[in-house]
């Protein structure tokens, strides 16, 4: 067999489009051309995919290897595609058995030994993957991310040799489980702490309430900012997919998401004189 297909995910704000990278051998001049618009990152996985399989003593076929990322006309960055081309070229030179691979998606960055690396953005990927039914292989720091999708059968691994155990039924690979219990009622602070500031007071309660919006006016130094930082404290917490959009936030920016806060609602403070782009993000990346 010399063509093989493997499935992955690109990462594009919060969202987690497929990208299918099917692998090509033919006969020619030994070379390795990935094309599908991969910018730099993933253009460099080819030295990295080589190392790696070469020191997990696989045999790297001196062929003309064809890698296609596709869709073509989506933008594809990041180390998240090395697992699932060393796969590919593995099983498209019938090193590692193919007929296990459409059940799976897999993504993960190699080090040049062959272990895994973590990638930002798993939990959109675990969401995503789990609607189409598949299950999910992610470098082990990353299995306490996407445990956070109970529906979703997440595996892990340390090292492309575990993962190529698994498709060759010799071991089985860990389920991913979230880090701590989820729950919505782990704070640091709390309206208890707030002395006096009656009427601010209710004026909160009936904002969280009736979930209306709330402005506060005044000078520096009456406890504006004291009292925003206690309103998640009173508010309900939030829907299942409510929170899942709001940790893929988290996941895609790495801003070290806390399970334990995963339906609890988010408070953000940024500077009063930060610009709109500072606040809501800005660039190239933003308006892609």
């Amino acid at each position: 067999m010399s063509l093989a297909i493997v499935y992955s995910r690109a990462g594009m704000g919060i969202e987690a489009p497929l990208v299918t990278v099917e692998v090509h051998l033919s006969h020619g001049l030994p070379s390795l051309n990935i094309v599908g618009l991969p910018e730099a990152a993933v253009k460099e996985s080819k030295d990295r995919v080589r190392s790696a399989i070469i020191n997990s003593n696989f045999e790297f076929p001196a062929r003309r290897i064809t890698i296609n990322l596709a869709p073509a006309d989506l933008p594809k960055d990041g180390g998240r595609f090395d697992l699932p081309i060393a796969l590919g070229i593995l099983a498209a030179s019938e090193q590692i058995p193919a007929e296990k691979l459409s059940q799976f998606e897999f993504i993960g960055e190699l080090a040049l030994t062959g272990e895994l690396r973590p990638v930002k953005g798993t939990l959109p990927v675990a969401l995503s993957c789990t609607e189409a039914q598949r299950t999910l292989v992610v470098p082990k720091e990353n299995a306490s991310e996407a445990g956070l999708v109970p529906s979703n059968q997440a595996l892990h691994a340390e090292h492309l040799l575990d993962v190529c155990a698994s498709l060759a039924q010799n071991q089985s690979l860990s389920v991913c489980e979230p880090g701590t219990h989820l729950n919505g009622h782990n704070f640091d602070v709390d309206m208890s702490d707030v002395i006096a500031q009656e009427s601010a007071k209710r004026a909160m309660t009936i904002a969280a309430a009736g979930k209306h919006h709330l402005m506060f006016i005044g000078p520096p130094g009456t406890g504006k900012s004291m009292l925003a930082s206690r309103m998640p404290t009173i508010l309900s917490s939030m829907s299942e997919a409510e929170a899942k959009e709001s940790a893929s936030i988290y996941s895609v920016s790495h801003l070290g998401f806390d399970s334990r806060q995963f339906f609890s609602r988010k408070y953000r403070s940024p500077h009063h004189s930060c610009s709109a782009p500072a606040l809501i993000g800005g660039g190239c990346e933003f308006y892609r």
